[in-house]
């Protein structure tokens, strides 16, 4: 069974709005660097190989090709340093880590690409805000039931 002050804590620090990509898009992550006093933003763009955990301990990989060296980024999916991530291209895969990229040379390293109409792609995003909604609607109906019941609410500051 899991602590209730998990799922405390985890509310404040997750991300309100996190795209929804999968493994095989390339995708161009936007990260804040702190130098100093100054603060600058660098774009990481790449293929997603791999997504793990879930919650806050959600990460995702990034790989990409420097020169001719291949270059592979872990990045928390809920990290304040992380401006934002946003979806190029949705590529057509059968396997959920696609470490065997990394063997592959030349045109067998390209991923096909899905194509998705835009009617399609915003119905998607439809269904995946009204499902928030509901799952919000029925936390909150949790929430008035314990209070209803005299049980203690946690604090959420």
């Amino acid at each position: 069974m899991r602590n209730p002050l998990f799922d405390v804590v985890e509310k404040k620090y997750k991300r309100a709005a996190v795209l929804d990509f999968e493994i095989g898009d390339t995708v161009v992550v936007t990260i804040r660097i702190v130098e100093g006093d100054k603060e600058r933003l660098q774009d990481f763009e790449g293929a997603v190989i791999a997504r793990k955990g879930s919650g806050l301990d959600e990460m995702f990989t990034v790989r990409r090709l420097v020169g001719n060296e291949g270059v592979e980024r872990i990045f928390p999916v809920h990290s304040p340093k992380i401006a934002s991530i946003k979806s190029v291209r949705s590529g057509k895969i059968r396997r959920c880590k696609l470490y065997f990229l990394r063997d592959r040379v030349g045109k067998a390293r390209k991923l096909r690409e899905r194509r998705i109409s835009a009617e399609a792609r915003k119905a998607a995003s439809d269904a995946r805000a009204a499902r928030a909604k509901v799952v919000a609607e029925a936390a909150e109906a949790v929430a008035a039931a314990k209070a209803g019941r005299g049980e203690p609410a946690l604090a959420s500051s």
